[in-house]
């Protein structure tokens, strides 16, 4: 049941799939980071964490909820679907948080490895996929006309003196994620990825973004003004 057609509970709650999914996508991280960790012996940190992230991406979840016919069983009003591309990958994650809170994590993981990775995902053939999470983040900034920079914050060693980067990303002069790799473009990929889940998951920073923007436009009118 999508929020758009809650309904309330005799206490007055509004029931709806949005905690479920919130469990549901911690849940999923958990267990994909457990088989991507088994499945890819001696990987560094950074490909592990890549690879997990192309399998709980929001197009891998929508298509897996229309693989198994998740799709068809969820309700929403037809005003919310026209904008929302995410719904089918939220009811995904929903689905999982309502197994696990049914049957615990080991029946949840088992059910993950045999019924979905086992048929619908190809791990070996996904790790390889490049996700450009830059150029998605880039591309929401520009439709919604706020300027993005990627800044290089800290440049250190691992423990076998592997340069690592760590760069942030601001929108609108507002961080909005930071991340870590051994590349620039790691971890600016990284950061990216950090903030997409940001505009996705917290309606407030996506305000916060749109608030400096027009602080911005406005000091940059009382500028023109003066001169």
């Amino acid at each position: 049941m999508h929020k758009s057609v809650s309904v309330r509970s005799e206490k007055g709650r509004y029931l709806n799939n949005e905690r479920l999914e919130f469990l549901g996508d911690a849940i999923l991280d958990a267990i994909i980071g457990d088989v991507v960790y088994s499945h890819f012996e001696g990987k560094r940190e950074g490909f592990l964490t890549n690879t997990r992230s192309k399998i709980v991406q929001r197009e891998t979840l929508n298509q897996l909820a229309v693989d198994i016919g998740l799709d068809k069983l969820i309700k929403y009003s037809n005003r919310s679907s026209s904008h929302n591309s995410y719904m089918y990958g939220n009811a995904f994650e929903a689905f999982i948080g309502a197994i696990y809170l049914d049957q615990g994590y080991y029946q949840c993981k088992k059910f993950l490895e045999e019924r979905i990775i086992g048929k619908h995902i190809d791990i070996d053939k996904l790790s390889r996929k490049e996700v450009n999470f830059k150029s998605k983040l880039i591309e929401w900034c520009q439709k919604n006309k706020v300027a993005v920079s990627f800044e290089l914050i800290e440049q250190s060693l691992d423990a076998e003196s592997n340069p690592i980067f760590h760069t942030e990303v601001m929108i609108e002069g507002i961080s909005a994620g930071k991340g870590n790799g051994y590349s620039k473009k790691e971890s600016q990929q990284n950061a990216a990825e950090m903030a997409l889940k940001q505009i996705k998951s917290s309606h407030k920073f996506v305000l916060r973004i749109h608030e400096a923007k027009e602080l911005t436009e406005a000091d940059s009118h009382s500028v023109t003004l003066d001169n």
